[in-house]
């Protein structure tokens, strides 16, 4: 009962991670926002989960893991409900600030319960029933959002979180014993505070850079100043704190874990940044219905959980290094394959990148923690897997923000390239090459011609983008140089 309250909990995280994004261009319609402005309900959440993952642990080990999981349960619950009914993008951004903090417990929580509940020779086999139910989020998201979203509204995919989240809750506070006597490690409040100043005004500026010209604008100007202030403040307290510090100075001595981190900042980034970028264009320039963009974006998870199927067991037996090169490699095949995106296309080419991405990355994931984290000592492992998953979600949001302003930016660029040669004076941009319902002579066909060329400049925005990414992964392959093979037991330190 415990396995099974804990797993419900789980799978209504992993569904939301995905579950949000077939529905951003109902959410951006129903709330009057634009296109830039509704990625915030996407980076909201993960810069708040980024923010509190390490305070998450501290709070578990003083008041006891099973009221601080309560806690994360109820209050995702609850926050879910808020989301649902938010009027504003304002209100929902701030639900989903909500929903972020709360959630951010839920996952490490969960298999802190089950390595508690089970004895070592069974920790194997409960690790693989929660991997099963962590990769039916990134499935079912996707094809549940899509179905609640066409036929009832986009406020379901928030309000079918209430039933799981009821019945987790009640299964945890009946079946999981407190434990009282937990460890009461320091927490390093000031890091703590600093760190999370700067990446909430540093989300803020890459959220707001486009809307308010970037730094033509006072509001960006502060932004920016105060995410630096923070960082430097966090940056000398971190190499001078005698005593415990955020981050232990000890990771920083460990290539594989520097490397890796790394690397994972940038996995974070393609994975988010496509599964945002995703579902928008083919809704919005394809008409593709929103479950149908559902359906289409499902095998992506599909291809993640058949590669780390895989990956678990050949990863002791093939160099970790070379499984994340063979990673990689696809990765940028399936982002080469979205750069040949058109207007024109079928379905076909958007599953088949989708399971050779989904493919790719899901070869990268556990190697990648595998290199990073093996050769730690025991005493700072725990602040290295937080750390990593700190940057994984800071990578995520970032990579959202920083894809959707160059997004706007290069669909006005091309936009303004295009109509330069719709001019009477141009002979193809009249009859017979100018067809109906397109006129320069008309108001309904000037608006027609402007529609469309704006459909085609977003298209080329699209596969800017998908290039750009694509380049990324190509420039990360050689940080594995760096990266030396993993040591086939933990140091105890």
């Amino acid at each position: 009962m415990i396995t099974a309250s804990i797993m419900l909990a789980t799978i209504m995280q992993g569904v939301d991670n995905t579950i949000a994004n077939v529905a951003l261009p109902h959410i951006q319609g129903s709330l009057s926002a634009a296109q830039d402005q509704v990625a915030w309900v996407l980076t909201s959440y993960i810069v708040a989960v980024a923010i509190m993952t390490p305070l998450t642990g501290w709070l578990a080990g003083r008041l006891g893991i099973k009221y601080i999981f309560l806690f994360s349960v109820a209050g995702f619950t609850l926050a879910s409900a808020l989301c649902g009914s938010a009027t504003s993008l304002t209100q929902l951004v701030i639900y989903r600030l909500l929903q972020g903090a709360c959630g951010a417990g839920l996952v490490p929580l969960s298999q802190s319960v089950l390595m508690q509940i089970n004895p070592p020779e069974r920790h194997g086999q409960a690790i693989a029933i929660w991997g099963m139910g962590v990769m039916l989020g990134p499935i079912f998201g996707p094809m549940l959002g899509g179905w609640l979203t066409e036929d009832y509204s986009w406020r379901w995919i928030f309000y079918i979180n209430l039933p799981v989240g009821l019945i987790a809750s009640l299964g945890i506070l009946v079946f999981i014993r407190d434990t009282r006597h937990t460890h009461r490690e320091a927490f390093d409040f000031f890091g703590f505070i600093t760190l999370s100043i700067a990446v909430g005004a540093l989300q803020m500026m890459l959220d707001r850079g486009q809307l308010k010209d970037w730094f033509n604008s006072t509001e960006i100007w502060i932004t920016a100043i105060v995410s630096a202030v923070g960082f430097y403040l966090f940056l000398v307290h971190t190499a001078t704190a005698k005593d415990r510090s955020f981050i232990n100075l000890d990771l920083l001595k460990s290539p594989n874990f520097m490397t890796g981190t790394v690397l994972m900042f940038f996995v974070g980034g393609i994975l988010s940044g496509t599964l945002a970028l995703l579902p928008t264009m083919l809704q919005s320039l394809m008409n593709y219905p929103v479950f149908t963009t559902g359906l289409v974006t499902a095998p992506r998870g599909i291809g993640t959980m058949v590669a780390m199927f895989l990956v678990g067991r050949l990863i002791n037996r093939v160099d970790n290094r070379l499984l994340i090169l063979i990673g990689f490699l696809l990765t940028v095949l399936s982002l080469w394959q979205m750069t040949g995106f058109s207007l024109q296309m079928g379905m076909a080419p958007v599953i088949l990148s989708g399971i050779l991405q989904g493919f790719g990355l899901g070869c990268t994931f556990v190697p990648l923690n595998t290199l990073a984290l093996s050769n730690l000592p025991r005493h700072i492992l725990t602040q290295g897997t937080a750390m990593r998953s700190l940057m994984r979600n800071l990578g995520g949001s970032i990579g959202i923000s920083s894809l959707e302003a160059l997004l706007i930016q290069n669909t006005q660029v091309v936009h303004s390239r295009l109509v330069e040669h719709l001019r009477p004076d141009n002979p193809l941009a009249q009859a017979p090459f100018l067809t109906p319902p397109f006129s320069l002579t008309t108001p309904s066909g000037i608006a027609a011609l402007n529609a469309e060329v704006t459909r085609q400049a977003e298209m080329v925005a699209y596969v800017n983008d998908y290039a750009l990414m694509m380049v990324i992964v190509l420039l990360l392959i050689p940080l594995l140089l760096l990266v030396r093979r993993a040591r086939p037991a933990l140091r105890t330190g």
